[in-house]
């Protein structure tokens, strides 16, 4: 099996995931705003950094995992991924929500595993 399609098989499950996160919470997005700000009212985040937060989180899923798919800016959509797990962890650990900050962890050490795959392997960087 070739190192790009090998790497692509890897990369597909991460993607659906954040794919999958963004598109089912487009279409309700008011709805996953309302939620995530009630979510983290006992956190120290202010809610006027909660709001634009939750307003672009499914928007940046969605864009994670369309790229990761469609084979573009692969290495830009990791790094993104990794960013965006570290916020989720954060404000995870501000609601002392352990079980989403294990979740997270694992989505960020996959994004990291592929990351360091990725640029070191002769694999495009697309």
């Amino acid at each position: 099996m070739k190192k790009t399609t090998l790497f692509y098989l890897l990369r597909l499950p991460l993607a659906v995931s954040m794919f999958g996160h963004g598109a089912v919470r487009l279409p309700k997005l008011d709805g996953f705003s309302t939620w995530m700000v009630e979510t983290m009212t006992e956190s120290a985040i202010p809610t006027f950094l909660i709001i634009p937060f939750s307003y672009a989180l499914p928007i940046v899923e969605f864009g994670i995992g369309l790229l990761m798919l469609l084979s573009i800016q692969v290495k830009y959509a990791l790094v993104a991924g990794l960013m965006v797990m570290s916020l989720l962890i954060l404000g995870s650990c501000s609601i002392e929500n352990w079980g989403a900050v294990g979740a997270q962890l694992v989505h960020a050490v996959y994004f990291g595993l592929l990351l360091f795959a990725q640029d070191y392997s002769n694999i495009p960087k697309k």
